[in-house]
């Protein structure tokens, strides 16, 4: 056995490849890296998706719909019935709720609450929404509702003025309606009062069937069928 035969008790301490130093370094005159393309130029790195150059398979499975997780506002559920474990006049809010184990996780997350069940405690309830039903329940124990992050600017539409609103439009399109029928009612009845003439007789006016009647001292126009005078029959 010679020295440059003994191993080391520790490889860690092992000399690089020496790239680029041609052939004798042991990789060869193109050092491992290939002739030519993007895998033989430093910087290169191979991508996640990179198949070799065929279609990576995230182009070829086929895309349907849209998800919307990523950009979702994830709330903290609660409900109006589930608030009667507190005392009446006490604060509610997502910290009190964590202790009560109403609202479980230890990330602050917005708080909304939900009107499903009955409310018989006025609480002052401090969340981030409200349903319309919450609101309502919350008002009618005597309670109140405070909105952490402000009220929403646009009111909940109120359905009656639309209902009324609607109906004046109505009312107005069949007043235009009626305005307009009318004449043409007018018109259509004066017609079918309007005498008409009898087969073979004069129209009313005194005007003959065949056109005007001629005034006193003028011929009458010669037509068609009447024979001219000093020309025989043929």
């Amino acid at each position: 056995m010679q020295l440059h035969e003994v191993l080391r008790a520790s490889l860690s301490n092992r000399k690089r490849v020496r790239v680029g130093r041609g052939p004798g370094s042991g990789l060869g005159k193109t050092c491992g890296r290939g002739e030519e393309g993007a895998t033989s130029r430093s910087g290169w790195a191979m991508k996640a998706t990179y198949e070799g150059g065929q279609m990576p398979l995230f182009r070829r499975l086929p895309k349907r719909g849209f998800r919307n997780g990523p950009f979702r506002t994830v709330y903290a559920v609660v409900n109006v019935g589930e608030l009667g474990v507190f005392k009446a006049g006490a604060k509610v809010d997502l910290g009190e709720l964590r202790k009560a184990g109403l609202v479980k996780g230890a990330h602050d997350v917005p708080l909304k609450i939900l009107g499903d069940g009955e409310l018989k405690v006025a609480l002052t309830v401090s969340a981030d929404g409200f349903s319309k039903s919450a609101l309502e329940k919350i008002g009618k124990a005597g309670g109140k509702a405070e909105w952490l992050g402000g009220a929403p600017r646009k009111p909940a539409p109120d359905f009656s003025k639309l209902a009324k609103e609607k109906s004046r439009a109505a009312a107005v399109a069949t007043a235009k309606a009626a305005k307009i029928e009318k004449p043409k009612a007018e018109k259509a009845a004066k017609a079918e009062k309007a005498p008409r003439p009898e087969k073979g007789g004069k129209p009313p006016g005194g005007k003959p069937p065949g056109g005007a009647a001629p005034a006193k001292g003028e011929k009458p126009a010669e037509g068609k069928g009447r024979q001219e005078k000093g020309k025989p029959k043929e």
